[in-house]
């Protein structure tokens, strides 16, 4: 298995042949974007991996696998960037478990000669791509958010308080990568062709049992315009229902936690915004009753506008906040929802 090395080991120079011959390299790669669905559409987060796919140039195929593969192939065939889709229907990839999906990929990274591998830094995606790699005995990179070359990315490392630029050396380069960082591809006036992939059909050896899942109305807080986090200093979770739902009513946001609301029970694990809970930038973040641990401003630093509530003037949220309020939140928070319902 090859390293990552660091891109200071790379001349700082390049001779104009040295310029040429990976241009045309360039033309000689192929990548595969695995991209996720559900209930018959793309997730959003696969139109972003879509665009990270297009950035290293070469054909494009979208890799799709389930019993819906079939439907949501149109949708992705239409999409910027999109040369092929290769789909897998059958159900038994529905779940995307990665002990079964994997040998499906394997086989088609292979039979395909890419070059390149690419998925979304979602859940889906860090459970199936590192086993995929270690079958392939490439090292997988993780969380992209800059693709400088066809061998060079750009990943944060301690919790987003250090950029490191890698380079790969894998004969197939396979990376997540993080959707913020890329923008959603947009529709194209055509519609790529759709093959049959090819599958192994190797032992199912895991079993779906059963999920449940939190529904809500609300915008997706992953993908949403809007956010409204809210943290320890709400005290419980009757108070982060009574001041939380309200502003995001009135806002149209998503609402997100802190990881420490999360563990203290005021909100769902789904709503942790954070190093080990969701990333996200939105136009818009409001931070009620959070201090602004590094962990948090790991999942919403690279928000648009970020504006602060919290009555501790010296609370690290403020550090990057655009807007910063320091006040009582039980008195601030319902005053702004009223005047931004009227």
């Amino acid at each position: 298995m090859s390293a990552l090395r660091p891109s200071f080991f790379r001349p700082a120079i390049r001779s104009v042949h040295n310029y040429n011959r990976n241009a045309q390299l360039r033309n000689l790669l192929s990548t595969l974007a695995v991209l996720e669905h559900r209930e018959g559409a793309l997730n959003p987060i696969s139109r972003n991996t879509i665009t990270a796919a297009k950035k290293l140039g070469g054909e494009v195929t979208a890799f799709l696998a389930g019993s819906e593969a079939k439907k949501v192939a149109a949708e992705a065939g239409k999409l910027e960037g999109v040369d092929k889709v290769l789909i897998a229907e059958s159900s038994a990839y529905d779940r995307g478990l990665p002990e079964n999906y994997a040998p499906l990929l394997v086989e088609n990274i292979k039979k395909g000669g890419y070059t390149h591998v690419v998925g979304a830094h979602s859940a889906f995606g860090k459970n199936l791509l590192p086993r995929v790699a270690a079958l392939l005995d490439v090292q997988q990179i993780s969380d992209i958010t800059e693709i400088q070359s066809e061998d060079t990315f750009v990943r944060p490392i301690y919790a987003g308080n250090a950029i490191a630029t890698v380079q790969s050396t894998d004969k197939i380069k396979l990376f997540t990568i993080r959707g913020t960082a890329f923008a959603p591809a947009a529709e194209s006036g055509k519609e790529a062709p759709v093959e049959t992939a090819e599958d192994p059909n190797a032992e199912q050896t895991v079993k779906w049992v059963s999920e449940q899942l939190t529904k809500s109305e609300r915008p997706d807080l992953g993908s949403a315009g809007k956010v409204v986090s809210g943290g320890r200093g709400l005290k419980d979770k009757e108070n982060f229902d009574k001041i939380m739902t309200p502003l995001a009513d009135a806002l149209g946001a998503a609402i997100g936690a802190s990881r420490a609301a999360v563990d203290s029970g005021f909100a769902d694990n789904s709503l942790q915004v954070g190093q080990t809970g969701k990333v996200v930038a939105p136009e818009t973040y409001i931070a009620v009753g959070i201090s602004g641990a590094i962990q948090h401003l790991a999942g919403m630093k690279d928000s648009k506008v970020i504006a602060a509530i919290n009555k501790d003037p010296d609370a690290p949220i403020f550090q990057v906040a655009d807007v910063g309020l320091v006040a009582d939140l039980f008195e601030a928070v319902p005053e702004l929802t009223e005047k931004l319902k009227k």
